[in-house]
């Protein structure tokens, strides 16, 4: 993919000193490709990739297994849980890509205010599509039923959180190639 074929909102931001980890948010609603893309970006960028999915606590796997959407309240700990991940690398300063879904702005706020320089990837699809993908989908918690839920929750970043939004209906390959071009620190 080339870099116009992604979309940034608003100013892409200031390019990424040397010295800082490169730490993204590979986010979007359930079925979106959020963990295809995100390990994939890591092995391209050669960072740690953390599947956000791996840290729900039994309760909530329990709930989505069971056809019933997450409240505020049930992703709390989830998302302080991975905070505090970002939290380490920032501290061991080393990079991270996390695979997260973030659907509304305070979610992401949180876990900027563990990783300031947290960049978003918005990864972005219609509602047949990801219906489509997630019908085909085998071996995971979260049942098709509660897309409707996520759509309803998700609240798209805004220009001011500067994210890098992909179409899910271009490859991962393609979305990959794009973002690393970006993001991938400078030689030398």
């Amino acid at each position: 993919m080339t870099q116009d074929a992604l979309q940034t909102k608003g100013r892409p931001g200031p390019a990424r000193p040397a010295a800082r980890p490169l730490t993204i948010l590979v986010m979007g609603v359930s079925g979106c490709g959020k963990s295809s893309v995100g390990a994939a970006l890591a092995l391209a960028l050669d960072l740690p990739f953390l599947e956000g999915d791996a840290l729900h606590p039994p309760e909530n796997i329990a709930r989505m297994a069971a056809g019933i959407a997450l409240t505020d309240a049930d992703r709390r700990g989830w998302l302080d849980s991975i905070a505090d991940r970002l939290d380490q690398a920032r501290r061991a300063g080393a990079g991270l890509i996390v695979a997260c879904s973030a659907l509304k702005r305070r979610y992401r706020d949180r876990l900027r205010a563990a990783a300031p320089d947290l960049r978003l990837l918005y990864l972005a699809g219609s509602p047949d599509l990801i219906r489509a993908r997630l019908a085909g989908r085998t071996g995971h918690f979260m049942p098709p039923g509660l897309l409707d839920s996520q759509f309803a929750a998700l609240e798209p970043p805004t220009p001011d959180e500067h994210p890098l939004m992909a179409d899910i209906a271009r490859p991962v390959a393609e979305i990959v190639v794009g973002a690393a071009s970006l993001w991938r620190p400078a030689a030398g």
